[in-house]
């Protein structure tokens, strides 16, 4: 008897189109999804169905697709706007808050609609239903942004097709383009910054937080964007000293260092320097990197000081030698560099340091700074 009942209930559900079969769609009007990242974290998606002009060139705008509001008698709507594609809602997704032609929206999902007119900038329009048929149902009072955008002149397009052109790390330009007209979109994001952040923010709070070296990661991302200085100073810290993840080494007190620095600080910031550089974990490398990075700044007899401080302690293991070049010739001092210049092209590792150095070499002869 129970297996009779079981059966019955297969059949009926089977009946009710609780288990169809999946079809082609409607109108051979492809499904198409496209998604572009602003970075690395946000994004904006656009999932359509995307019908062709088959043959009917010159008779999509304003005929297939009409001009303004279209009459409707299949749904709620008495008059609807066009759905920017086929079948389902053209669907407009967006990760995280955002502006499009300078008007804010909220992060989320819009079924995307077009009022287009003969003469006049088209209607564009998110809308807080996404799921819907078409636009059948289309109730205005469910808009959450409407703009205006002019289509222009494009090249022949067969199928419906939305793209991104332009793209930046903080903006891009959406376009709808289908037979010879195209309808760009400009989207940007206002607080890339803030993004970053956050989801530092949230990634520290897991596993990444048992790992100083990612704290000095968010730390730099910081002073380079100069955003968010005083939670930066608090990673730096974390960093240093945080109980079980601290560790007081070159890159951690120079990373706090850059900190100070953005933040005008810099008495305290070329103590911790100083400090980081006579660390033990400071190597040859990163002592130039740093002599190199105060003579772009314009410190040249603080620079000079550094390369020759990493000169002695470091026996003139390359390249510190270099770093005497650069800093003595950028204080004048040419000959003494000429020498330097000399001294280092015989240990030079490879070619391109050994080309650097010989030109290097013909300036100084020539009286000449060669940085």
């Amino acid at each position: 008897m129970r297996s009779i009942f079981v059966l019955f209930v297969w059949f009926y559900c089977v009946l009710n189109g609780t288990a169809q079969l999946v079809n082609a769609p409607s109108g051979d009007n492809q499904i198409c999804e496209v998604t572009q990242y602003l970075g690395s974290i946000a994004n904006v998606s656009v999932k359509y169905s995307s019908p062709g002009v088959k043959g009917r060139s010159g008779k999509i705008w304003g005929s297939l697709v009409p001009w303004g509001m279209e009459a409707n008698n299949i749904g709620s709507a008495k008059e609807i706007p066009w759905r920017a594609g086929a079948n389902e809602n053209t669907v407009i997704t967006f990760s995280n808050d955002m502006m499009v032609n300078d008007n804010a929206i909220p992060a989320g999902k819009y079924g995307f609609h077009i009022i287009t007119q003969k003469d006049a900038p088209w209607i564009l329009i998110f809308n807080k239903t996404n799921s819907a048929w078409g636009s059948y149902s289309y109730d205005a009072n469910d808009d959450v942004l409407r703009i205006e955008v002019q289509p222009t002149q494009s090249e022949f397009t067969e199928w419906l097709t939305y793209t991104f052109t332009d793209r930046r790390p903080e903006s891009t330009v959406l376009e709808l383009r289908w037979e010879t007209l195209a309808v760009p979109i400009k989207i940007s994001l206002p607080n890339s910054n803030a993004i970053y952040v956050n989801k530092f923010k949230e990634d520290l709070k897991g596993s990444k937080g048992f790992y100083w070296q990612n704290y000095v990661e968010a730390v730099n991302f910081c002073v380079a964007n100069n955003t968010h200085l005083d939670q930066a100073l608090g990673w730096a810290d974390i960093a240093i000293s945080g109980t079980f993840i601290g560790q007081k080494n070159f890159t951690t007190l120079s990373a706090k260092a850059s900190v100070l620095e953005k933040l005008g600080r810099a008495k305290e910031a070329e103590m911790l320097m100083d400090e980081a550089i006579k660390h033990p974990t400071a190597d040859v490398i990163q002592i130039h990197s740093y002599g190199k990075q105060l003579l772009n700044s314009g410190m040249k007899v603080k620079a000079l000081a550094i390369f020759e401080y990493n000169y002695k302690h470091h026996g003139g293991d390359w390249p510190s030698p270099a770093g005497m070049v650069r800093g003595l010739s950028a204080n004048g001092k040419y000959k003494e560099a000429l020498e330097f210049a000399e001294k280092a092209l015989l240990i030079a590792p490879d070619e391109t340091n050994k080309t650097f150095l010989k030109t290097a070499i013909e300036k100084l002869k020539q009286g000449k700074d060669m940085n």
